[in-house]
């Protein structure tokens, strides 16, 4: 049962509140804190001028005080309430003194899925969570539900939380980020596969493991978990669901969820569509189906499912074709920010490709990527600050193996498509596919796939 949104109301009214970071994402939350009543204080590391001075002065004008520079943490103090952003952890230490002050600290994200009248499905998983989310939220609008999209994607919902209503659906993308610190649980709630990510940010894998955990941890009876049985990580979970479970496998028949065989996909045993209806191919796409079909079975019609596979093209930046120049076809998949995912996305095409790969070190193993991968993978091509360990990971397979790949190590990505189109012949497919987030040298996933993008279209 969710809390009465009054009471937030009436908790948030005077209270000396700090918010962490001054993102797009978190301005409609600084704003809407002020409506409330809250004395906000800004905290960001950026200077006024890097703000921009629209954005500063459009903050400032509305009430808030911002506390800005690369020092801004060491004035956290004295606060009564504290919305954290997601990349920062609890336990720093400007974190920790708060909390010891008795300051209450949480996040625009937790405080949603508290106080949200609607039904709300949250989506999680090192890969498949952006697509299995988008085809939850179009099969709900499709179905005629009023219907919000959330987290790690769509707009910040916090701040329309009056306008949703109780017979609205609202579909959540959560990173581990956002989950470390929940104490609250949607109440259906999808793992879509876990793999090694994010260890540049977490201790260790079992606290990654520990914070996707979350999305299911505090739901109640009325609960629904939907976990993927192929992943041994997520297969191991069932036993500590507080609710009921569904599975979805691609493996093997499931007595209560989704499966494929023979070339359709099931929930409950009823037959829901054919694989080759999918427009978005892999395997990996037939799993975010049936972990999206399992979500839906009692909110939207079979034939609005059906209808879905047959016309959702997939999102942007998920082996989304650029373009085709001398017989050779482009491909941008900048969203593959793991080894696993980069595995998944190049296993859809039917011959070995151009790999276009690395980036940001998130210190999770490439070994996995050259053991499965390369006999995919015709040409290697290296950039960002892992190229060298990626490079040594495929060097260890290509010794033991006794096979050939060429490696060609580049500095930018314009050297790596420049350096695609020149080896390339007509028939070859190349795709950008990175293995890694793309921090080394763009601010997002987003701002790499469409410079790839330019590049390609600029040839």
């Amino acid at each position: 049962m969710r809390k009465d949104f009054s009471e937030f109301k009436s908790y948030i009214k005077g209270k000396n509140t700090a918010v962490l970071g001054i993102g797009i994402s978190n301005r409609p939350l600084i704003h809407f804190l002020l409506s409330l009543g809250a004395k906000v204080s800004a905290f960001d590391k950026k200077t006024e001028g890097e703000l921009g001075e629209e954005a500063a002065s459009e903050l400032k004008q509305a009430g808030a005080k911002l506390v800005l520079g690369k020092d801004y943490l060491e004035k956290l103090s004295g606060y009564e309430v504290i919305f954290k952003t997601p990349s920062m952890r609890i336990d720093s230490p400007e974190l920790l003194k708060a909390k010891e002050e008795g300051t209450y600290i949480t996040s625009e994200m937790e405080e949603f899925i508290k106080y949200c009248r609607a039904k709300i499905i949250g989506v999680t998983g090192s890969d498949g969570k952006t697509t299995t989310t988008t085809l939850i939220y179009n099969m709900l609008k499709e179905q005629g539900y009023k219907t919000w999209v959330g987290g790690n994607i769509g707009v910040p919902l916090f701040s329309k939380i009056e306008e949703i209503k109780e017979e609205d659906r609202v579909v959540l993308e959560l990173s581990s980020f956002q989950l470390m610190t929940m104490k609250v649980s949607p109440e259906i709630s999808i793992i879509t596969n876990l793999s090694p990510n994010h260890l540049d940010m977490h201790k260790d894998m079992q606290e990654y493991i520990d914070s996707k955990k979350n999305i299911f941890k505090y739901q109640n009876e009325n609960g629904l978990l939907i976990l993927n049985k192929d992943n041994d990580i997520t297969n191991s979970m069932v036993s500590e669901a507080k609710g009921r479970v569904m599975q979805f496998s691609i493996k093997e028949k499931v007595a209560d969820g989704g499966y494929f065989n023979q070339g359709k996909l099931y929930v409950n045993d009823n037959e829901i569509c054919n694989k080759d209806d999918i427009i978005i191919k892999g395997m990996f796409n037939v799993q975010n189906y049936l972990a999206a079909f399992c979500a839906l079975i009692n909110d939207v019609d079979v034939n609005i499912m059906k209808k879905t596979a047959s016309t959702f093209k997939g999102v942007e930046h998920r082996n989304e074709f650029v373009r085709e120049i001398d017989g050779v076809k482009y491909y941008n998949n900048s969203i593959a920010s793991s080894p696993t995912r980069t595995l998944a996305s190049i296993s859809i095409y039917d011959k070995p490709i151009i790999l276009i790969a690395g980036g940001y070190d998130k210190h999770i193993p490439f070994q996995v990527l050259a053991d499965e991968g390369y006999p995919m993978i015709k040409v290697l091509i290296l950039l960002g600050n892992t190229k060298y360990k990626i490079k040594e990971a495929f060097e260890n397979i290509i010794k033991e193996k006794n096979i050939s790949i060429e490696i060609i190590l580049t500095e930018s990505l314009e050297e790596a498509v420049f350096k695609a189109k020149e080896i390339a012949n007509s028939g070859d497919i190349v795709s950008l596919s990175p293995a890694c987030a793309s921090f080394d040298m763009f601010t997002n996933f987003e701002e790499r796939g469409n410079k790839f993008k330019r590049i390609v279209n600029e040839i």
